[in-house]
């Protein structure tokens, strides 16, 4: 036997026990799932019998794994409560107090969440706060936990950046997406709300906070030791989120990978809009994490679901969905190299079955055309190259002409009962949202569209589809059920960001047409910190220059932080803290109150199923 032979026939020895994995049996995930029960948490919703033709039966699985809440012990020294928010609170027992890693997304279930954990584990103050990533279903709870400046808290380089640019800059439309994602406005049981597949539910009013890190992990391999606890960090960059990282727990043989792998296959780009991921990188992570730690661990843990025990066990959930993930990107762009679209790939690209078997694999949250989609946009863009999809008519004029090229509404209407009943489901719906579109006030073309999209909801395996599926129809049939006249960010989340963050958000509420032509100066300046920033409007864009003031400004502002963050907020108005003496000013008023009426309030509760109009 040549070398090369007898290196093949080594590594095959050693990799042995991990080829000869088969396919976790349906049991196998309930067990680990309530392994380490200490307190369970009873769950609210009816029981939905499992022949219920409104529901699939693999998500009806996922729905039921994810109702197993309460408080766990995942190893020596680490716990985690799961099912009372959409993540997983995780908790290091250190020394003298505990470690939190991501207090989930509101304060009041991170505060129930460590009320759990001090009446089962005894009271003992927070040494640390670690957010492992940018998205708020990570951090938003942590003033249920702590407050600030209590401790240190810790997060992956270009946090805070990540966490304006999602939650601020495109805040108001993700939010907006995001109670179709979560299903937040349907009713929960067979014929609605039933899971979110990485987990049981978001609040419905969310009381969203945020600390600073007061320290940044710039570089993997970086380490900490915290109340005894030693630390290994692996940054994971563009992977679930652009600012991400893995920790290590030598010391307990423990590795916490956040949400870069759950029992579920997970989204290259999320329904609610964020930055497209990529889907090689996050291949390259999960191996990397393997190679790096995998030799000393003997349990995983994660943001999301349930963890696994056994070097077997998190090898083969490492492997094979690092696999899938590497499946997906590599044949949609042997796909795309072979001329085929956007469209394309989305119906073309399937697992193979030793990947699409293993039940973390299944759509719960993603699905599999879904991220080939997004595997396309991360190369290409949204555009398919066809020149006739350079510049489309925009949907409702389109709409107009598609109903008039079929004859009207009431024939397309006529065909499309007959198809709905022949199976034809997203054909139906795509024809009738031109009608829709075309007609919003057609109450039997709405009742008809949203039919369509109930059939297909009740047939997904995704719990995000099936949300987006029924929340479509229930606004179609009810309409919007959260009527707000605007949205601004939280104080709580005001009071943690720079002057820099809070006026690159302004900006982006200033209406280039109406400042079209204008130059304006305005200087704010903060009394009690002594910050100061430059505002200058020229060009349909504003300018922000912190530590700067304009000698020529049109209006200098003068007050404290808390007046401006209660500004920012909307707790207040400059009308009445100009009134109350709270705002000084030198120079024109006037000016500032034109400047003002440049900004636009964003609706909070846009339609999604039908577009704005002309």
């Amino acid at each position: 036997m040549n070398v090369w032979g007898k290196i093949i026939v080594l590594v095959g020895i050693l990799f042995l026990p991990f080829a000869a994995r088969g396919e976790v049996s349906k049991e196998e995930d309930f067990v680990w799932a309530q392994r380490g029960l200490i307190a369970e948490i009873k769950d609210t919703m009816p029981p939905i019998d499992v022949d219920d033709r409104r529901v699939n039966s693999s998500l009806l699985r996922q729905a039921k794994l994810n109702a197993i809440k309460g408080l766990f012990q995942v190893t020596e020294r680490i716990y985690q409560v799961r099912g009372i928010d959409l993540a997983n609170l995780s908790i290091v027992v250190g020394e003298k107090g505990y470690i939190v890693i991501d207090p989930l997304s509101s304060a009041d279930t991170a505060r129930a969440a460590i009320d759990l954990v001090y009446e089962k584990l005894g009271r003992k103050p927070i040494s640390a706060v670690i957010y492992s990533h940018s998205h708020v279903d990570h951090w938003g709870g942590v003033l249920g936990i702590v407050e600030r400046g209590s401790c240190p808290v810790i997060a992956p380089v270009g946090f805070m950046r990540e966490v304006v640019r999602e939650n601020i800059l495109a805040g108001n439309a993700m939010a907006r997406r995001a109670s179709y994602m979560y299903g937040i406005y349907l009713p929960s049981g067979p014929s609605g709300w039933i899971d979110n597949g990485l987990g049981k539910s978001l609040p419905a009013k969310m009381k969203v906070g945020l600390i600073a890190p007061s320290q940044e992990i710039k570089k993997t391999g970086e380490e900490l030791t915290i109340d005894g606890v030693k630390m290994v960090f692996q940054l994971t960059y563009g992977v679930e989120a652009p600012s991400n990282m893995h920790i290590f727990f030598p010391q307990l043989r423990a590795l916490y990978l956040a949400d870069s792998c759950v029992a579920s296959l997970h989204n290259f780009l999320t329904p609610r809009g964020a930055q497209v991921r990529d889907a090689s990188a996050w291949a390259n992570h999960l191996e990397e994490a393997w190679t790096l730690f995998g030799h000393q661990t003997d349990v995983i843990f994660l943001g999301h679901t349930w963890p696994r025990w056994g070097k077997e066990n998190i090898f083969n959930m490492i492997k094979k969905q690092a696999d899938a993930y590497r499946y997906i990107h590599d044949q949609t762009l042997r796909l795309i190299n072979q001329g085929y679209t956007i469209a394309d790939v989305g119906e073309l690209v399937k697992l193979p079955p030793e990947l699409d078997r293993e039940w973390f694999n299944r759509p719960y949250y993603a699905t599999v055309g879904w991220n080939a989609r997004a595997v396309y946009q991360y190369y290409l863009g949204w555009f398919d190259g066809n020149p006739i999809h350079l510049n489309p008519l925009p949907p409702r004029e389109a709409a107009l002409k598609y109903v008039s090229y079929m004859g009207g509404s009431d024939k397309i209407m006529d065909r499309a009962r007959k198809e709905l009943e022949e199976g034809h489901h997203r054909w139906v719906a795509e024809v009738m949202y031109h009608v829709v579109t075309a007609e919003p006030e057609n109450d039997a073309a709405r009742r008809l569209l949203a039919e369509a999209l109930e059939r297909m909801g009740f047939r997904e395996e995704s719990a995000v589809f099936r949300n987006f599926y029924l929340s479509g129809a229930y606004e179609l049939r009810y309409g919007i059920q959260e009527r707000e006249e605007k949205r601004r960010p939280p104080i709580e989340i005001i009071r943690a960001l720079s002057l820099h963050h809070i006026f690159e958000a302004m900006a982006i509420r200033l209406n280039g047409p109406r400042a079209a032509g204008k130059k304006m100066k305005i200087n704010w300046v903060l009394t009690d910190t002594g910050e100061k920033v430059a505002l200058v409007l020229e060009n349909g864009v504003l300018h922000h220059y912190p530590g700067k003031i304009e000698e020529d400004a049109e209006c200098t502002l003068k007050m404290t932080r808390d007046i401006f963050d209660r500004l920012i907020a909307g707790e207040t108005t400059p009308a009445l803290q100009f009134l109350l003496g709270r705002i000084s000013w030198d120079g024109k008023l006037r000016k500032f109150w034109e400047f003002m009426d440049l900004f636009d309030e964003f609706n909070p509760s846009f339609s999604l199923m039908i577009p704005p109009g002309r």
